[in-house]
């Protein structure tokens, strides 16, 4: 069924809500956010009154049983993914859910296989795929500009945060059960995500994940190797404890006739070398991050568009984690 217009519901209207992608729901043409649910009664009513949503719930079956919400936002920690999205598509409603997808890529295949039965699409917040500078990226390898693409190495350090050294309050995205395997599961899936939609699907990968700094008991350190269908070599390092001087956000892709580098978050100038010298292009990012992901995906319900991330796609990512965490091939 196409909308004409597209009402969003958001569960767990937290920090990622507040600018990312909360205020696109609302800003882009034939959409809008109708509701809003969150435990803490408090919080809820501040960002309801903050961003003008009229209805607001602290039970998510509620806010899944409002008739006026169309597609619900699944923006809870990860280890509660697999289970909303179950119970909206139970419910026969589109669903839009943070990364990563799930745990596990076995919870994703689920995921999937209850949006097939339900016959409703799933969405994933790898939005970086419809962000320009990435885009471009994809249409430099695509056109050739670096030849035969070869290898990729990825490296992404930083230093620990402060929260990170506080023990008895860690965020949840260093606590097992609630985020995974620390932030590597945070921050690397879109990496990974962002390679699949550059140079298409990893099909082998191992690694090794250590805890080197001592200050919460999940990784903040882990290495990769992984191999590309197209046969493509690639490695990877995250490191969450390297001291200030070492912080580096970079993917350097080498081709049979230059290198293209880019970064995934810092939105450093796309760097493209071959023998006619260097050229640079620069893209700044969004005011609201998740808006033109979201924006595809209204278009898509609306029977207009496609969204370039979904369930099948972002799968495919936390296979390769799965594989990276264990240490298998």
């Amino acid at each position: 069924m196409k909308l004409e217009n597209v009402r969003w519901g958001i569960l767990g209207c937290g920090d990622v809500c507040e600018r990312k992608s909360g205020p696109p729901m609302y800003k882009t043409a034939h959409s809008s956010l109708v509701a809003v649910m969150r435990r803490d009664r408090e919080r809820l009513l501040d960002f309801a009154r903050r961003h003008g949503v009229a209805r607001t719930y602290t039970d998510a079956d509620a806010l899944i049983a409002d008739p006026e919400v169309d597609i619900v936002y699944i923006a809870t920690p990860p280890a509660s993914h697999r289970e909303l999205t179950l119970r909206v598509l139970a419910a026969g409603k589109p669903v839009y859910v943070e990364k990563p997808m799930a745990m596990t890529y076995a919870e994703c295949r689920e995921m999937i296989a209850a949006a097939d039965r339900a016959r409703q699409p799933l969405f994933v917040a790898y939005y970086r795929r419809a962000l320009p500078y990435f885009v471009k990226a994809r249409e430099l390898l695509d056109a050739g500009a670096i030849g035969t693409p070869l290898t990729v190495e990825v490296r992404y350090l930083r230093p620990a945060a402060p929260e990170d050294r506080d023990a008895a309050h860690l965020p949840w995205r260093l606590r097992r059960e609630t985020g995974g395997e620390g932030y590597f599961c945070d921050m690397a899936p879109h990496t990974l995500d962002i390679l699949d939609f550059l140079l298409g699907e990893i099909d082998h990968a191992q690694g090794c994940a250590v805890n080197r700094g001592g200050l919460y008991e999940v990784a903040d350190t882990v290495t990769a190797s992984f191999r590309f269908r197209s046969g493509v070599a690639g490695t990877g390092t995250w490191c969450f404890v390297a001291p200030e001087a070492e912080r580096a956000d970079s993917i350097r892709i080498t081709g049979s006739r230059g290198t293209l580098h880019l970064a995934t978050f810092s939105f450093e100038p796309l760097e493209l070398t071959t023998p006619a010298g260097t050229e640079r292009f620069a893209f700044e990012p969004p005011e609201h991050i998740q808006g033109l992901l979201i924006g595809t995906i209204v278009d898509e319900l609306r029977g207009v568009g496609q969204c370039p991330s979904t369930g099948v796609s972002a799968a495919r990512t936390s296979r390769i984690m799965d594989l990276i965490l264990r240490g298998e091939a």
